[in-house]
């Protein structure tokens, strides 16, 4: 069944998988993006999640690639209709300075909302903390967004937990637009950060969690089974730290689990994800059509109760 979750105590909702959009302006191209966003709009996919920093890893990019694609596919549409995008500040220096500077928060959103072409950044996350930058200032600058319209709701990515309920009681305190969602890297070979303090947080403060990296960046998938199947992709370079008896003990217990739910191993990893405390949808990114058909099954994935056991037990190995 499709569900659509709330995320935080904000407006938004979503289906339990957020579209990726790293990829857009890297491994696929204008066109398949096109093609990849119309697919997921399609199949009631609703959030696309991206960042002004994509793709300025690759040579001949500056940032905000990503940010161009989705506006020009978003003008070809007519509008955004019932997609929401979200994006990020503090990763990409420029206009304002670096980092969660309140010049720069306040400069880096409305270059995004340029390349977007919309009038409001449904969520807006601050991409990664700033110890040089007094909280109070980050939350300051989001909350003029906020009062502008020019962002609806906020976010927080790569945010220890002390950080963010320090800024969380901060917002409170000052009345200030407060963090709604939490991104943190999050999957079954990625657990102990997030379940030790962040989703305990999270639970206690009403958050909801939209984990990146659902698939460990691709491992998952279990298209990587040997040495030989790293060049695979651009990511394979990062296989090499699930190579392991645990990260070997989840492809087993994802292929079993697979086999049971008519599933592939990609679908089942989405849906453990989706089924966690205060896990609203992962994100998950794909560079072709037929990747993105292979995720969209996940939407509407229950596991059962011993499914879920089987996984837990070979990702604590």
């Amino acid at each position: 069944m499709n569900i659509v979750r709330q995320l935080g105590r904000s407006p938004l909702s979503t289906p339990r998988l957020v579209l990726g959009g790293n990829v857009f302006g890297w491994t696929a191209d204008r066109e398949t993006s096109f093609r990849i966003l119309d697919r997921f709009a399609e199949a009631g996919g609703m959030m696309i999640d991206t960042a002004d920093v994509y793709s300025a890893w690759v040579e001949g990019n500056e940032g905000g690639e990503s940010e161009t694609i989705l506006g020009e596919w978003i003008r070809r549409r007519g509008g955004k209709k019932d997609v929401l995008i979200a994006t990020k500040v503090g990763m990409l220096a420029g206009e304002g300075g670096e980092k969660l500077a309140p010049a720069r928060i306040a400069a880096a959103a409305d270059a995004s909302l340029k390349r977007l072409g919309v009038e409001t950044i449904d969520l807006y996350y601050a991409h990664q903390d700033d110890p040089g930058t007094p909280i109070e200032d980050v939350l300051r600058a989001f909350d003029t967004l906020v009062r502008a319209g020019k962002v609806g709701t906020l976010g927080a990515s790569n945010f220890t937990a002390d950080r963010l309920k320090q800024s969380l009681d901060l917002s409170a305190r000052l009345g200030l637009a407060r963090y709604e969602v939490l991104q943190p890297e999050y999957h079954l070979m990625a657990r102990e950060e997030v379940e030790a303090d962040l989703q305990p947080l999270c639970l206690a403060e009403g958050l909801s969690i939209l984990p990146y990296y659902g698939l460990a960046s691709g491992f998952l998938t279990g298209k990587y089974r040997s040495r030989e199947d790293f060049g695979q992709s651009v990511r394979g370079g990062r296989m090499e730290r699930f190579w392991t008896p645990r990260g070997f003990a989840v492809l087993d217990a994802l292929d079993a689990t697979a086999t049971e739910a008519a599933a592939t191993p990609a679908q089942v990893a989405l849906a453990w994800l989706a089924s966690q405390p205060t896990v609203a949808a992962p994100i998950a990114s794909a560079r072709t059509p037929e990747q993105l058909e292979e995720l969209l099954p996940a939407m509407a994935l229950d596991l059962t109760p011993d499914q879920l056991r089987s996984l837990d037990a070979a990702s604590r190995s």
